[in-house]
């Protein structure tokens, strides 16, 4: 990884639908995707993601929750959007439904630690009901407006392959009509990536309606992620 305190600044351009104008260098502008030349970090990309406000979703959430994880991981796991925890603790997969990640990287003999988990959308959506923040679901623009900073993080990290965690993130990797339901757990090729496996998010099997629902789709979670990880070997 580049020395972040002597690197040059990243080089950045803004997106506007879709087309790129040039940012002179080292001008992080707010909302820039860092579609950066060189040799980026994650530490600087990170830093630029902080004041992002492509779209309107950083007025509700409290910071913005960047990837975390090495920086040549050889799995990539992308989810949703950071919920009530991950926001206030300004890190991904912190909360229940990461507790659930866990175990099923476990039991498919996956090491979180030598993976990067990220999100498709960084802020945090939600609406109040009493004294909770209840989540919402990013809609299409949202996701758009996102997916540079996930483009940044599949550029850096080069991992072998991406793990699309339910479908928010498999529609930002796949296309708006693809259906998580059809083809989990098999291998589908993105224009962001080669090898792309998508799966339930891990808080769909918190929401079963019972014990035997939630062990059974535990164990079919389980056996996406092992597709990952004979990929792997």
């Amino acid at each position: 990884m580049p020395d972040v305190g002597r690197a040059q600044p990243p080089r950045v351009r803004e997106v506007h639908g879709g087309k790129s104008e040039g940012v002179s260098q080292g001008e992080v502008l707010p909302g820039a995707a860092p579609l950066v030349e060189g040799r980026p970090s994650l530490p600087r990309l990170r830093e630029a993601a902080a004041g992002c406000r492509r779209c309107h979703l950083w007025e509700r959430g409290t910071q913005t929750v960047f990837g975390e994880g090495r920086a040549r991981a050889s799995v990539l796991l992308v989810g949703e959007q950071p919920g009530n925890e991950e926001d206030l603790a300004g890190r991904p997969f912190v909360g229940p439904a990461g507790r659930v990640l866990d175990e099923g990287l476990d039991a498919a003999g996956i090491d979180r630690a030598q993976a990067y988990v990220t999100n498709a959308v960084k802020h945090f959506k939600w609406e109040p009901r009493g004294k909770r923040r209840i989540h919402q679901k990013p809609n299409w623009t949202e996701m758009t407006a996102c997916r540079p900073w996930l483009e940044a993080e599949l550029a850096v990290v080069k991992p072998e392959i991406v793990v699309a965690l339910g479908a928010t993130a498999a529609q930002t990797l796949l296309g708006r009509s693809f259906r998580v339901t059809k083809q989990r757990g098999v291998v589908v090729e993105s224009e962001l990536h080669p090898r792309v496996v998508a799966t339930v998010h891990p808080s769909s099997i918190l929401r079963a309606p019972d014990a035997d629902a939630r062990r059974a789709a535990l164990e079919d979670f389980v056996a996406d992620l092992r597709v990952v990880a004979g990929l792997l070997r």
